[in-house]
């Protein structure tokens, strides 16, 4: 599952990207919508996030875009995920709705606990969007219950106590915390934060259904040249699902 800031490096790259990263082998799309405090995010995201913001991209922009992407990936879901703010201000019925009609299927929201997700579950759940929580290697087993009870779609377990950016190496005691929540839900459960290579997400296989990868492949398109940067997205999300072999070493 790739994440891609919307709007950065521009708009009209994200409208390309996303149908080439399915294309590429991308199982679901997360897209990121800009906020101005992402506390969860490392200075990769962050930075493009910024950029969206200077680019005039909003959470109302970020719903357009899924509705002009929904004919060019049917079958390709298409998540966003944001801070609770913009959409608070937004209104949870509003965003509901036109999270509905654009084709949006779930939602992940990194600050928005559990416990106070009950408004925006009441509008997305009788519509088919997913709120997906999340869940850290600090979580308790009775916090891990508790999320899991309400849960739909996924469960997006964090990797790490930190915040998001392309690691060497898998944190110690990640698969002993994914058997954790296992031990509480049915649902596909997704690691996220920190993964970067084909062989973490081999290692990540046996444990989980899913993998995230974000900061690796914003730093691939903040790295390559306006007209190389669709080939090169595609070849790092076709190098990690094993499409296309990896280079000796992983991803550099």
């Amino acid at each position: 599952m790739p994440f891609l800031t919307a709007g950065f490096p521009d708009v009209n790259t994200t409208l390309e990207l996303v149908p080439a990263l399915a294309q590429a082998g991308a199982d679901c799309i997360e897209l990121g919508v800009p906020f101005s405090d992402p506390l969860a995010d490392g200075v990769t995201v962050q930075t493009s996030s910024f950029q969206a913001l200077k680019n005039g991209v909003t959470l109302e922009s970020c719903i357009k875009l899924v509705d002009q992407l929904r004919d060019k990936v049917p079958d390709t879901p298409l998540i966003l995920m944001g801070y609770y703010n913009p959409i608070f201000s937004y209104g949870t019925a509003r965003f509901g709705e036109e999270a509905q009609r654009a084709g949006v299927d779930g939602v992940i929201v990194p600050d928005l606990p559990p416990d106070e997700s009950g408004p925006l579950r009441e509008e997305c759940k009788p519509r088919g969007i997913h709120v997906i929580p999340l869940l850290a290697p600090t979580s308790t087993d009775a916090r891990i219950e508790k999320t899991c009870s309400t849960a739909s779609g996924f469960i997006y377990c964090v990797s790490l106590t930190g915040v998001t950016g392309a690691r060497d190496e898998l944190p110690p005691g990640v698969f002993q915390f994914l058997e954790r929540v296992r031990r509480h839900t049915d649902l596909p459960l997704a690691l996220g934060f920190g993964i970067s290579r084909r062989e973490h997400v081999e290692a990540v296989g046996g444990h989980a259904q899913a993998v995230m990868v974000g900061s690796a492949l914003v730093r691939v398109i903040t790295d390559s040249p306006s007209e190389e940067l669709i080939e090169r997205a595609q070849k790092f999300v076709g190098e990690l699902n094993g499409a296309i072999p990896s280079p000796k070493g992983g991803q550099e």
